[in-house]
């Protein structure tokens, strides 16, 4: 399974972050997926325009084989349902690609001990080196 991020930007001035594309808006994306397409969850994230982008970033969970078909399909996804669903037409796709998840190994490494390791070696007197600690 894939987390792709899809950064779409609206046809106006971004909607609030209380309002990004109105309720049910993730309910309706995940509606219009296609059997294909093997979309399991969609997320909407509301424009915060810290990256300066007034983008609105849908978070779409997905299996696929590759991470190349995930960002195809949601790419194609996307366009598709900015043409079909009433609440994204004008809409235009800016971006399309896996998040980094580099806090979340940043976090794990934080204080686990000399040169970044996140468990100790084993013992030097251990008849086994990959001993499961």
């Amino acid at each position: 399974m894939y987390l792709i991020h899809a950064r779409i930007q609206p046809p106006g001035p971004a909607p609030g972050p209380d309002a990004p594309l109105g309720p049910g808006a993730a309910r309706a994306l995940l509606a219009a997926a296609l059997p294909q397409e093997r979309i399991e969850h969609v997320v909407v994230h509301p424009a915060d325009g810290d990256d300066g982008c007034d983008c609105v970033v849908l978070g779409v969970f997905l299996l696929a084989e590759r991470l190349e078909d995930a960002e195809c399909t949601v790419a194609a996804f996307c366009r598709r349902t900015a043409e079909v669903l009433p609440a994204l037409r004008g809409w235009t796709l800016s971006s399309v690609n896996a998040p980094l998840v580099a806090p979340f190994y940043e976090r794990l490494l934080d204080g686990s001990g000399p040169a970044g390791r996140i468990r100790p070696l084993p013992f030097s007197s251990s008849e086994n080196p990959f001993h499961p600690f």
